[in-house]
């Protein structure tokens, strides 16, 4: 599989995604437009977000901090959090387990 093979899907406006599914896990690997935001939530996915590019202000149960690349966030089960891009960014999420509404 070869990610330039893979259709990006604008999953919530702003964030366009080629998403990847296995048996037990899901990869997003995000292009975000600056602006963007992802409404506070959550789900019953462990979730890892790596800041691959840009500025990325992320709120995990209600503190906020600023992440930029190479930075790495865990996200446990049913945690609410959301997200703003400051600039365009590129994100990757690995979900535990799959996010169905992904496919």
């Amino acid at each position: 599989m070869n990610l330039s093979n893979i259709l990006s899907k604008e999953i919530i406006p702003g964030y366009h995604g080629k998403l990847v599914h296995s048996k037990n896990m899901s990869i997003a690997f995000w292009t975000v437009e600056e602006g963007a935001e992802v409404p506070e939530h959550s789900h019953l996915n462990e979730q890892i977000m790596h800041v691959q590019e840009g500025r990325f202000e992320f709120t995990l149960n209600g503190e906020t901090k600023i992440y930029e690349a190479d930075d790495v966030v865990i996200i446990p089960p049913h945690i609410p959090h959301s997200g703003k891009a400051l600039t365009p960014c590129k994100l990757i999420d690995v979900f535990s387990p799959v996010r169905e509404e992904y496919k």
